[in-house]
């Protein structure tokens, strides 16, 4: 994972293989720099390679999340292999109080995040 700030947005790069547990280490590691350096967005770029995680996985991890400071920023997650079905990802983040989407490119996530500033 490499991590920069840029202006206001952290911007994020995950790579390697996907898994629950890569997942859950990325999100820790996502907090953490929240927590360091204040961002009013976070921009991941989510280039882990394997099976995606379930609905179930996602519930999990995003309940873990709660009260953790994610609340406090915008979320673009880019998946630029495939969003297939991971809009349950959107419903469990907002369940928890997160502004969160999820897309296909990063131009689109720009844009979005954008549009809250």
């Amino acid at each position: 994972m490499r991590f920069q700030l840029v202006g206001a947005c952290l911007r994020v790069w995950a790579e390697g293989t996907s898994s629950f547990a890569a997942t859950v280490a990325c999100w820790q590691q996502v907090i953490e720099q929240v927590r360091t350096l204040a961002p009013r967005s976070v921009l991941l770029l989510d280039e882990l390679r394997g099976r995606d995680l379930t609905a179930a996985e996602w519930e999990s991890l995003v309940q873990a999340t709660r009260g953790q400071g994610l609340e406090r920023v915008r979320i673009a997650h880019v998946k630029p292999q495939g969003t297939d079905e991971l809009e349950y990802c959107e419903i469990h983040a907002r369940e928890v109080g997160l502004d969160a989407r999820v897309f296909a490119d990063e131009a689109s996530a720009l844009l979005w995040l954008r549009d809250a500033t």
